[in-house]
């Protein structure tokens, strides 16, 4: 059964077994996206129970057809959001989520066009040292940037996902993720650079 069949069949019915069943689809990757985004497990962990409890309360908004994934990624960041505002981004990120990534990045392609933008200045950086060196640069880019960067490189989503996910037009998706990018390659040659000027 399609996930947008069995959230119709919930919605219509409330069947706690369909809710435990669209639980089960989308635990392991609603939950890496919390912690990536919020950087503490801990705050993840309630996001997440608030999440579906959201999905649970709201199943009779859901309309017939549209796609389940986004709806649910759209409840999952509104969540997180009010959570960095009550506490504050800074509170929130200031646990770090100890072996959230089990030392493995779901996409190089974030690091290799870095790279390729930057003509190279990662690397000379160990794998893991460049995944820290990604991991902290995302931390630094306004809200809406790191949004989008995190949607699209580490959750794999497709443009028109993001942007039903965050109600923008595709374009904004797009011209986000490149202003994304352009920073973090900037900031991969400047630290580059400066690292050069410490050595001389």
């Amino acid at each position: 059964m399609s996930d947008e069949a069995l959230m119709a069949r919930y919605r219509d019915r409330g069947d706690e077994a369909d809710y435990n069943a669209l639980i089960e689809r989308y635990q392991q990757e609603i939950y890496r996206y919390l912690v990536r985004y919020l950087g503490n497990a801990t705050l993840a962990d309630d996001v997440f129970q608030d999440t579906f409890l959201q999905i649970h309360q709201k199943r009779h908004t859901y309309e017939e057809g549209r796609a389940v994934r986004p709806w649910i990624y759209a409840i999952a960041s509104h969540q997180a959001i009010d959570t960095m505002r009550r506490v504050g981004r800074h509170s929130a990120r200031s646990l770090s989520a100890n072996g959230s990534d089990d030392g493995e990045t779901p996409r190089d392609g974030l690091e290799a066009l870095l790279e390729s933008t930057a003509e190279g200045p990662l690397a000379q950086l160990q794998t893991e040292e460049r995944r820290e060196w990604v991991r902290r640069a995302i931390d630094t880019l306004p809200e809406t940037l790191r949004q989008t960067l995190i949607l699209a490189y580490y959750q794999d989503l497709k443009y028109r996902e993001i942007a039903e996910i965050l109600d923008v037009p595709v374009g904004t998706v797009k011209s986000r993720l490149h202003a994304a990018l352009q920073k973090m390659a900037e900031k991969a040659a400047r630290d580059h650079i400066s690292e050069g000027d410490e050595g001389a």
